[in-house]
């Protein structure tokens, strides 16, 4: 299927990045938002983007302007979708939110339109299940920030269709990005690999063995992350850790339950570098 329109549902830190990357692989955009001064943030953090690239010498500012122009801003669902080939939702990760927002999608969408959810850990499979066109809806798992993160993770339903993944991966390739594809299991590839990892470093500072700064230290320096566990779930925000570790303790049992660290920062509203505090302290809340 030949791509010309993407719609993003969602214009938060997710969906203006994947609307920017889209945008840029000359892609007709729609980013559809409830409230005007959400979309107006994004339109404006897509230009401060934009503007950087220029500044690194990365793009021109001539295809700064053609980016933006292909971004249409709007509120009105059924605008956004009128000409949709491929509509990408990236709002929260409430699964009741998800499917009753793909059921009204799904309503104002042509016949031939691709879903696509960008979850980390909700099944795919679910949320498709509020429509009717099942062998059409996949799961698009992207990484923050998506203007500079290099994968997407395909994931795929139980009724997706061959066609839809090569479709989504043809997209992904042109936007730049490199892919893999996985069956519809509780937290995927990548989530369920570094709940895993992140727990054991909860666990570890629990424990008293190391502080949150060494344990950070260690897994940067040692085996070569960009950033430390505790850091990273502060900047993700503490109380998403703590949400997907419900999810998959539901289907893998103890070894993803939230350790006590995670849970006390969680109920005391420190929720990381928003709140202004989390694992370590911030200047200001942001």
């Amino acid at each position: 299927m030949h791509v010309r329109i993407i719609t993003v549902v969602g214009a938060g830190t997710m969906g203006r990045g994947i609307a920017q990357v889209a945008a840029a692989a000359e892609y007709g955009v729609r980013l559809r938002d409830v409230e005007t001064r959400t979309l107006e943030r994004a339109m404006e953090s897509v230009e401060n983007s934009l503007l950087r690239m220029v500044k690194g010498q990365k793009i021109t500012e001539g295809q700064m302007h053609s980016t933006l122009e292909r971004i249409l801003p709007t509120t009105d669902l059924a605008t956004a979708l009128e000409d949709a080939d491929l509509v990408i939702e990236a709002v929260p990760e409430d699964l009741d939110l998800k499917k009753a927002l793909w059921a009204e999608i799904e309503d104002n969408s042509p016949l031939r339109t691709i879903f696509a959810s960008n979850t980390s850990q909700l099944s795919i499979t679910s949320i498709a299940s509020a429509t009717k066109r099942e062998e059409r809806f996949i799961g698009m798992h992207w990484f923050s920030p998506p203007v500079l993160m290099r994968l997407v993770e395909i994931v795929r339903g139980m009724e997706t269709s061959d066609e839809t993944v090569e479709t989504v991966r043809a997209v992904s390739e042109r936007m730049g990005k490199e892919t893999v594809v996985c069956k519809d299991s509780q937290g995927f590839i990548t989530t369920r690999a570094f709940l895993a990892l992140l727990n054991e470093c909860f666990r570890i500072y629990d424990e008293g063995i190391a502080s949150v700064e060494d344990i950070d230290k260690a897994i940067k320096l040692g085996l070569n992350h960009p950033m430390g566990p505790f850091q990273l779930a502060d900047y993700t925000g503490v109380e998403v850790a703590l949400e997907a570790n419900k999810g998959l303790a539901e289907a893998f049992g103890d070894r993803f339950r939230s350790p006590q660290c995670l849970r006390q920062l969680v109920s005391s509203g420190n929720l990381g570098v928003k709140t202004g505090r989390g694992f370590y302290r911030y200047g200001a809340s942001s």
